[in-house]
């Protein structure tokens, strides 16, 4: 009879569903998807817990990983400043008031003065252009893939793009370069080897057959040792336009990041078009940022294909309010000075231990991400804690996600606005 009197105890530590309804994070998803849908995921989460698949404390935490979020905010305490996974650019205060202001009506394609249709996204044109002065002009496109894509379609179709077989990289996810270049309708030229290419190369590549001579920078790894490339400055004169993916959208020299391209720099250098993403060192929204000479930056503009490849108005206005405003979540977190991260890191932490929760401050290193600077280490400091709290903290109100380095769980608040530092506790607390 023991073990039919555990049953019932067991079941009888399941919450009932007002009490379950009235928990503080099912409200607030009531609030965000409806109260039908939250109502819904906890009786199924009941209904697992009658039947011993998760324990009755488990019911809660079952109920919110089984509703349809969306994407949630969430509490960037990994320690990397561009998470792809996570959105990579966290956007200003102004380009989300930005954004904000843009979801009704706007004047994206009007005149008002006139009454009549006016260029698309003019504004942000105009920001972008007085950005990088060194280009005669810009355009906008939906990412950084499409920015290539059009150049490709439009400068290389059933012609060769030359480039170098140490530039063939892959993007992410399982997407490549070479795929998503041939794609296009152009053909591959490869010169050089995987560790070295000259110009000369390039030269006798270079035909009759060329679109353009592509440049691109392997941001997301470092190459060692026996290795030479030719910089951008040498791959002019050869009578065809030279296209350059500089990657992670840094538009001037920044010290802060010394071996990184940039759009001004790379178009002082000769190149023709710069290729550039809007949602990494820029801090915008994601978007493919197009620059360099007038005449070409027009044909791209008007070729069909661009129609397909255009952005919304709410990223418009996010980008134009992102190169107009003040400085961007990204800029602060990398350069968040490490005395002020400890400060922070070991209020929270004491406010922890004071909850009875086993943490310590350590010293950590944060990363840039997002392909951008792969070398770069920035000293850091973070909350260190049981590896067990990763899920629960993962799966909260909001989300805390941070990363466990050898059965330890590190909660770096450098991306981290610092009046969520409370949050962060809360979620800690309450796990």
């Amino acid at each position: 009879m023991s073990g039919y009197r555990d049953s019932v105890d067991s079941r009888r530590r399941i919450p009932g569903t007002d009490t379950a309804l009235a928990d503080p994070r099912l409200v607030a998803a009531a609030e965000r998807v409806g109260r039908g849908p939250v109502k819904a995921a906890v009786v199924a989460a009941q209904l697992r817990a009658r039947s011993g698949e998760i324990e009755p404390e488990d019911v809660l935490t079952a109920a919110l990983a089984a509703l349809p979020a969306g994407p949630r905010p969430v509490l960037n305490a990994t320690g990397v400043v561009l998470h792809t996974n996570l959105g990579r650019a966290a956007l200003s205060p102004a380009a989300i008031e930005a954004v904000a202001g843009a979801a009704g009506h706007t004047d994206v394609e009007l005149d008002l003065d006139t009454g009549r249709r006016a260029r698309r996204g003019r504004d942000a044109v105009a920001a972008l252009a007085a950005a990088v002065p060194a280009a005669g002009a810009v355009h906008v496109v939906n990412n950084g893939a499409a920015a290539l894509v059009l150049a490709a379609t439009v400068l290389a179709h059933g012609r060769e793009i030359v480039v170098s077989r140490g530039e063939l990289v892959e993007i992410g996810d399982g997407f490549r370069l070479p795929d998503l270049l041939v794609s296009t309708g152009a053909r591959l030229r490869e010169v050089g080897t995987t560790n070295r290419t000259s110009r000369d190369d390039y030269a006798a590549a270079v035909g009759p057959e060329t679109g353009f001579v592509l440049k691109v920078h392997p941001s997301n790894f470092v190459v060692r040792g026996f290795t030479r490339a030719v910089p951008v400055a040498e791959l002019t004169g050869f009578g065809v336009p030279v296209v350059a993916d500089i990657g992670s959208g840094l538009l001037a020299p920044d010290p802060l990041l010394p071996e990184e391209p940039d759009a001004a720099s790379t178009l002082a250098a000769g190149a023709d078009l710069v290729v550039a993403s809007g949602d990494k060192l820029l801090g915008g929204p994601q978007a493919g940022l197009l620059l360099g000479e007038a005449g070409l930056v027009e044909r791209l503009r008007r070729h069909p294909l661009a129609r397909a490849l255009r952005v919304d108005k709410l990223t418009l206005a996010a980008l134009q309010a992102t190169l107009a405003g003040p400085q961007t979540p990204t800029w602060q977190a990398l350069r968040m000075d490490p005395g002020v991260l400890r400060g922070r890191t070991e209020r929270v932490v004491g406010e922890l231990v004071a909850a009875g929760v086993a943490a310590e401050a350590v010293e950590s290193v944060a990363v840039v991400g997002g392909g951008g600077a792969p070398e770069l280490e920035l000293p850091s400091w973070a909350v260190a804690l049981p590896e067990e709290y990763a899920r629960p903290l993962r799966l909260g109100v909001p989300p805390v996600v941070g990363r466990v380095v050898r059965g330890r769980l590190l909660l770096d608040l450098r991306c981290v606005p610092p009046d969520q530092d409370h949050a962060v506790v809360s979620a800690v607390v309450g796990k």
